[in-house]
């Protein structure tokens, strides 16, 4: 398995798996930061953050792409969160920031927002919903997604990008 080489330290196959994780990890953080030199810092962050806990990572529990789309979320949201505080306390002249992760609140904030794509699925076409499923929550490539539906590659494709953004407005009308 590919992240069982990353923990081991073959950069060989770390580079494997940034083609395969950079794009969706700057996608999300991108739009979570919304400042393009922001979540380009970000995501850099997060592929070295990936390098660094590949020895710990867990297929037994977790999916990689899954695993790398969570990172690189919850760290997203921490820049925002420390630019928010930072701002508020520049306007307060308060001298020193203090920043408190609460693990049970982020895993909760994690649950709600895994149910909420999870009903904005329900939402999609049949080849959306399992094209999306097979590559984000499986880690099938376009290729093997393509291969599993028996469909062309660019038929998959375009369906992913149009579940995508479905997904993406289903979840932007969310309270």
């Amino acid at each position: 398995m590919l992240i069982r080489r990353v923990g081991r330290g073959d950069e060989q196959a770390f580079a494997e798996l940034y083609d395969i994780v950079a794009g969706p990890v700057l996608g999300i953080v991108a739009r979570v930061v919304r400042d393009h030199a922001q979540a380009e810092d970000v995501a850099r962050n997060v592929l070295l953050e990936l390098w660094q806990k590949a020895p710990q990572f867990d297929e037994h529990n977790h999916r990689v792409l899954e695993w790398a789309m969570s990172i690189a979320h919850r760290r997203a949201v921490e820049r925002v969160r420390f630019a928010d505080a930072g701002e508020r306390q520049n306007r307060a002249g308060q001298s020193e920031l203090r920043w408190c992760f609460d693990e049970v609140v982020q895993t909760a904030m994690d649950r709600i927002e895994d149910d909420a794509v999870r009903r904005s699925l329900g939402e999609l076409t049949d080849l959306q919903c399992r094209s999306l499923i097979l590559a984000y929550y499986r880690g099938y490539t376009d290729r093997e997604v393509s291969e599993a539906l028996d469909k062309p590659v660019g038929t998959i494709k375009a369906r992913m990008r149009d579940g995508l953004i479905r997904v993406r407005d289903t979840l932007d009308r969310q309270p």
